[in-house]
């Protein structure tokens, strides 16, 4: 169904009048349609073909090029960026800046990543850092984390925290924070834990001391999911098993606060989620045999309904629905 017919279906029964009925189809076929979501995504791809195509062109031509040209001009392009970047930089605020200019967030970017492709240039052909990787890791986490507080960049925050987890040993992205760390190693586990629950820490001080609170998502995002996997594979690796327990449980009771509080869908799923695993996992294990036999007849199928009350009920639990 369509405005216009719609609009002949209002006029037909007498609902709206023809007139304002022009008036509203001449205002829906020119009133401006915006295209910023589609702008963003077509600048996120320019960066991601430009500094591929670079890479690209270097290795082809290195012959021909030179190692000192290159250098040279991947260090004269970072300088450009940042340069462009505070020259039109708003002043700080520990609250959101708004950018005048619409382009500082993707020439961050870029001149974040190009500081990345010439640090794994020096490495790569003069062994810059030697066998000290934790210092190659170490600088760019360090400037990306002031970059993303002058600038007020979360995407520059997410590599950030990526980096801060790498320099610790971890993969801490969303999609293979489970795939690629092994969980199986007990130094794995605590530094995960203690990595993921600073990372929430910092987020409940951002929002109490209103320093940058609206960076808050990003790091729950990433310090939840990682305490709360490391959290559960120590409960079923490790012991004792009751502080795992403990843990796992007060994290997911702080997601499900913070979803009421945000109304953020994504962190009730994962407090709720996690938090099932870990209440399973743990009455399975603590419980005595003659309760167990009882409740293992029964336990799946009430909390399979519990599921879908809480289906149900996800919008009254965010408060959206009264």
């Amino acid at each position: 169904m369509t405005t216009k017919s719609i609009l002949e279906s209002f006029t037909q029964k007498g609902i709206l009048p023809e007139e304002q009925a022009i008036l509203i189809a001449e205002y829906e076929r020119t009133k401006s349609f915006s295209i910023h979501r589609e702008l963003r995504a077509i600048l996120y791809l320019g960066i991601t073909l430009l500094t591929t195509g670079l890479g690209i062109l270097i290795y082809k031509n290195i012959d021909t090029i030179g190692h000192q040209a290159i250098i040279a001009l991947i260090a004269v392009s970072i300088l450009a960026c940042f340069y462009y970047l505070f020259k039109h930089a708003q002043p700080f605020s520990k609250g959101i800046i708004k950018n005048t200019e619409p382009f500082s967030e993707y020439v961050l970017i870029l001149g974040c990543t190009l500081f990345l492709l010439l640090e794994g240039y020096l490495q790569y052909q003069y062994e810059f850092f030697g066998t000290r990787y934790g210092i190659a890791i170490f600088i760019p986490t360090v400037l990306f984390f002031l970059c993303a507080y002058r600038f007020d960049n979360r995407a520059v925050l997410s590599m950030a925290i990526t980096g801060l987890a790498s320099w610790l040993g971890l993969t801490i992205s969303p999609l293979s924070v489970l795939e690629k760390n092994d969980f199986t190693a007990p130094g794995i586990i605590i530094t995960s834990i203690v990595l993921g629950v600073l990372l929430v820490v910092i987020s409940w001080l951002s929002e109490k001391s209103d320093w940058k609170s609206h960076f808050r998502f990003t790091y729950i995002l990433f310090g939840g999911n990682l305490a709360a996997i490391a959290g559960l594979a120590g409960l079923f690796n490790n012991d004792p098993k009751i502080i795992y327990f403990l843990i796992t449980a007060a994290l997911c009771t702080f997601l499900i606060q913070t979803a009421r509080k945000t109304q953020s869908l994504l962190f009730l799923l994962m407090g709720v989620i996690y938090g099932y695993i870990a209440v399973t996992y743990a009455a399975f294990i603590f419980l005595p045999d003659s309760i167990l036999a009882g409740l293992s007849i029964f336990y799946f199928l009430f909390t399979s309904v519990g599921v879908l009350l809480f289906l149900l009920n996800v919008k009254k639990i965010l408060g959206l629905k009264k």
